[in-house]
């Protein structure tokens, strides 16, 4: 949908595709960034999180068809800032593998999850406007799921990571 929308279903509609294009390049960016970790743990974080990003992406698929609209997405910018950032501190400009990178790793990857936080919330707050009780229990588990992975991350950093990095 590229005119401007003119409703509340528009906006729902227009949220879930950005979702579904941030989900793909979010994905895109882990499967390089997820190479370069080298602490187990956030290895298998981060392989957990393409599995959950795959879900999601199913779901915002069947709920775009389910408002009859054409199932494809809309280039999310914001999501493409994110990305862009993320390869150039873990990749590009990063520091060398270890720690310090893993914590890298993770800072970036919970800036490009707070985005799903806040869309998926998002969604879910427009389908409860609209009536949408079955979107609603959908969108909410995801988000439920993306804080989840995010307090996982902290909890990782604080506990090992960041101190692992400090003393590199």
């Amino acid at each position: 949908m590229s005119d401007a929308p003119e409703d509340l279903m528009d906006l729902y509609v227009d949220e879930l595709k950005d979702l579904w294009s941030a989900n793909d390049q979010m994905l895109r960016a882990l499967k390089r960034i997820g190479a370069e970790a080298s602490d187990d743990t956030l290895k298998e974080m981060l392989e957990n999180s393409q599995e959950g990003i795959g879900r999601h992406t199913d779901m915002l698929k069947d709920l775009i068809a389910e408002q009859g609209e054409e199932v494809e997405k809309e280039h999310c910018r914001g999501m493409q800032g994110l990305v862009a950032e993320a390869i150039k501190h873990t990749i590009d400009d990063a520091p060398e593998k270890g720690p310090v990178l893993d914590a890298q790793i993770i800072a970036q990857y919970q800036r490009m999850s707070h985005y799903g936080i806040a869309g998926f919330g998002t969604a879910a707050a427009y389908a409860e406007a609209l009536g949408l009780e079955d979107d609603v229990e959908d969108l909410k588990a995801a988000t439920g799921e993306i804080y989840g992975a995010d307090q996982y991350a902290t909890k990782l950093a604080e506990t090992s990571i960041n101190i692992e990095a400090k003393d590199a």
